[in-house]
């Protein structure tokens, strides 16, 4: 499992999760959103809205209140869409575009390490007025 962000000012890394690691509220806390948010604020400071899906981990209140506490402002899991992944430019189009990217790789990844290797690489190369692109497609998914 892998875990990032992306912005109209630029993309955070790929955030990996060990093998093996069951992603609740706790692990999340803890592993994965210091890191998510940690982007955010190198990317735009204060000015950003932080928006996650609705995975379990996310949307327990330990989470929101962590949320509350780190972020200048966040979407809480009560004004979240219900089942609409397809309004997150993550999912509606930059991991298509990466797995593209990925089935035209020669040789294939041999190991994990080679694979996160791999899909790093692929973001970096992402053009970020790709992105911007697919941000500026939100509302119409909307």
């Amino acid at each position: 499992m892998v875990s990032a962000g992306i912005s109209f000012e630029g993309k955070g890394g790929l955030h990996f999760v060990e093998e093996k690691v069951k992603v609740n509220a706790d692990y999340y806390i803890n592993q994965l959103l210091p890191k998510l948010v940690g982007d955010c604020h190198q990317l735009l400071d204060e000015k950003f809205i932080f928006k996650q899906d609705g995975a379990p981990g996310h949307a327990t209140k330990v989470t929101q209140q962590w949320l509350a506490v780190h972020c200048p402002d966040f979407i809480d899991k009560d004004s979240w869409r219900p089942n609409s992944p397809d309004i997150n430019p993550f999912n509606y189009h930059v991991w298509g575009s990466m797995l593209e990217k990925f089935g035209h790789l020669n040789p294939q990844p041999k190991d994990i390490q080679e694979l996160k290797s791999a899909l790093t690489k692929i973001l970096d190369k992402l053009s970020q007025d790709e992105i911007c692109k697919s941000i500026a497609n939100f509302r119409n998914r909307l």
